[in-house]
């Protein structure tokens, strides 16, 4: 499995949650280091972080992935659709949260959501 994140590093704490959550470790994070200029066009920013990865076709339609999003949503949403595009489907995307009743604010791994059983189910509602 690996972990394709365009957000926040995680912690050793939330790497383990998310082992307890997929049951086997992850074994790749690649960190992508995402700043959007809101000032232009997001579709080709996008593209260029995700061509700078440099993975190959047969690489996104048969490895595992998880993708932490990057947490401004129009990003995200280009984001989505151009892994999509790559993928030939959604991918499973992780959801943090903060911890409750801390002085400081600390992020656990809330849930992992599969959008394309979100999608699959979706369309059983036509």
């Amino acid at each position: 499995m690996t972990l394709l994140n365009f957000s926040h590093p995680l912690t050793e704490a939330q790497r383990q949650q998310l082992a307890a959550l997929i049951g086997q470790p992850v074994e790749q994070v690649i960190e992508v280091k995402s700043h959007f200029d809101v000032m232009e066009p997001f579709g080709p920013q996008v593209v260029a972080l995700v061509d700078g990865l440099g993975i190959t076709p047969e690489q996104w339609q048969l490895d595992a992935w998880l993708v932490m999003l990057p947490s401004l949503n129009y990003a995200a949403g280009v984001v989505l659709a151009e892994l999509h595009g790559r993928m030939g489907h959604f991918p499973a995307i992780v959801r943090l949260r903060s911890v409750p009743g801390l002085v400081l604010t600390e992020y656990e791994v809330a849930e992992i959501i599969n959008l394309e059983s979100v999608r699959q189910q979706a369309r059983t509602k036509r």
